[in-house]
């Protein structure tokens, strides 16, 4: 929309050399706001502008959204958000940034962190390691469980509201940034689903799992500050968007790694984000909540196409509002389990398998290792004693296992069990689970040579699993067989190629 007063003067003011400090300022312009980036300081401005969202239409607002930015963001990034400064005009009618007169404009102060901090920057250059994917999964967690709950918003009616918005700013475009057919498609087939969820999202809301969450939660809003993931830029200009589900929430950041074809980091920050919170329950609704945040990115990089006439931007809108449709169509879920002795690989070809099994952010991954330590309240890499490890504790996880699967099947998720499944009462657990959830069962069985097994377990640090090269040795001795039914694959060889084996035995039926 186009600005609603002048601001013209307030730019070119701010551009001059030596008014924001030494040299000429860098610019870095989105569709509500210009960031002026000068020495050690980034200085936001936000435009005159008003969107059905949106409304900084007065120096009133600005202020006031400036102020909102500044007291939501500390929560999220304390040392990143320093002050609201004003831009006034003099007596003489030059503007100022100190001194008495008229205050036209405001901007809100912020450190300065390098461009190549941003998640989006690390993204493009493949810089999104393992160890921070989980340092940022854990960080969105701290601050949705540190969030106030938001128990009269949010639910059915704040997922409708989003929804409704989007629909209005995407409808205008039908015929232009996109096509009318792909337009209703998506308006009709997100109705259904938000109909579909309706008591789900009401369940949610009444359980605390609404909160004052980030609202705007994608990779350019999170940067590495001190060698630490740092959420910013929340959502200030309307408290009722950012009320919402702590799975909506973290829906922004699922959807921008799949839309960059960032699989297997998306679904790692989804299963360490769930196996913190044990938010299973919330999956079914999952699916809305990807293609509402890509329906809403391609409302508004189309928008900013408009705005900047930047054509090549309107390929990417197009390409998120085919996101949003695929995203919403139906897939068929499936238990696979993936058994054998300890230093067979089952975690490296779960973790390869998961990003690849379902849409994104991908299946539901679920280790043994993982879920003993949850249940022990510890965390992953710490070690368990010998009591941890009795047959009634052993039998204690594979329940919990069961469970966990069960309820993310019936969600309409799929599972990757990660576990030795040594028992054939284990196995036929795992079987009688996708059963009873009208799911289809695939049993994967790994061995590998016994010298290769106790150098893999032996060489294991900062993991999940406290096997032993003893414990290797034990299971050796047992002479455990192939269980009936699983298909068996040799897995001492390279991990990448077993990956691809196995996925095209689960696909043998496809087509």
């Amino acid at each position: 929309m186009p600005d609603t007063e002048p601001q013209h003067a307030v730019i070119d003011f701010l551009r001059r050399p030596g008014i924001l400090g030494p040299g000429t300022p860098e610019l870095v312009e989105t569709h509500a706001s210009i960031v002026f980036l000068s020495g050690d300081r980034a200085f936001k401005l936000k435009r005159a502008v008003r969107y059905s969202y949106l409304d900084y239409g007065t120096p009133d607002k600005r202020r006031a959204a400036c102020e909102a930015e500044l007291f939501i963001n500390r929560r999220f990034a304390p040392d990143l958000y320093r002050e609201v400064l004003a831009i006034h005009r003099a007596p003489d009618g030059t503007l100022r940034l100190d001194g008495e007169g008229e205050a036209v404009d405001w901007l809100l102060v912020m450190r300065r962190f390098a461009a190549d901090a941003q998640l989006d920057h690390l993204a493009a250059r493949q810089g999104l390691s393992s160890a921070l994917l989980d340092m940022l999964a854990d960080r969105i967690v701290e601050a949705h469980e540190q969030a106030p709950t938001r128990p009269a918003q949010g639910g059915h009616a704040g997922i409708a509201r989003a929804r409704a918005i989007t629909v209005d700013n995407l409808r205008p475009e039908a015929g232009h940034g996109f096509a009318a057919e792909m337009v209703e498609a998506w308006i009709a087939q997100s109705c259904a689903a938000l109909r579909d969820h309706a008591a789900l999202l009401e369940q949610r809301r009444h359980a605390g799992k609404v909160r004052a969450c980030h609202g705007d939660l994608h990779l350019r809003n999170i940067c590495v500050l001190d060698g630490v993931p740092t959420l910013f830029d929340a959502i200030e200009f309307d408290p009722d968007l950012a009320s919402t589900d702590i799975l909506y929430d973290l829906a922004f950041l699922l959807m921008d790694l799949a839309d960059r074809g960032l699989h297997s980091e998306g679904n790692q920050i989804f299963n360490r984000y769930l196996d913190r919170t044990r938010d299973d329950g919330g999956l079914a609704a999952l699916p809305l909540f990807l293609s509402l945040r890509a329906a809403i990115r391609a409302q508004v990089t189309a928008a900013t196409a408009r705005r900047t006439g930047q054509d090549a931007l309107l390929q990417d809108a197009r390409a998120y509002l085919s996101l949003a449709l695929d995203l919403l169509r139906p897939r068929e879920p499936r238990l696979v389990a993936i058994g054998g002795l300890s230093g067979t690989g089952k975690s490296r070809l779960a973790a390869r398998l998961a990003p690849r099994l379902a849409p994104p952010p991908g299946a539901r991954l679920l280790r043994s290792d993982m879920l003993r330590k949850r249940m022990a309240r510890c965390p992953p890499e710490q070690p368990l004693p010998a009591t941890a490890y009795t047959p009634e504790a052993r039998a204690a996880i594979y329940a919990a296992l069961a469970d966990t699967a069960r309820l993310c099947l019936e969600a309409g998720s799929t599972v990757v069990a990660d576990a030795a499944f040594l028992g054939a009462e284990e196995r036929a657990a795992m079987e009688a689970t996708a059963r009873q959830a009208g799911r289809r069962f695939e049993g994967l069985w790994l061995e590998a040579p016994p010298d290769v097994l106790v150098e893999r377990v032996a060489a294991r640090r900062g993991d999940a699993s406290d096997a032993t090269p003893a414990v290797v040795r034990a299971q050796l001795a047992a002479a455990i067989r192939p269980p009936p039914g699983w298909r068996v694959f040799d897995s001492g060889g390279d991990a990448d190629a077993l990956a691809e084996a196995a996925l095209a035995w689960l696909a043998r039926d496809a087509g």
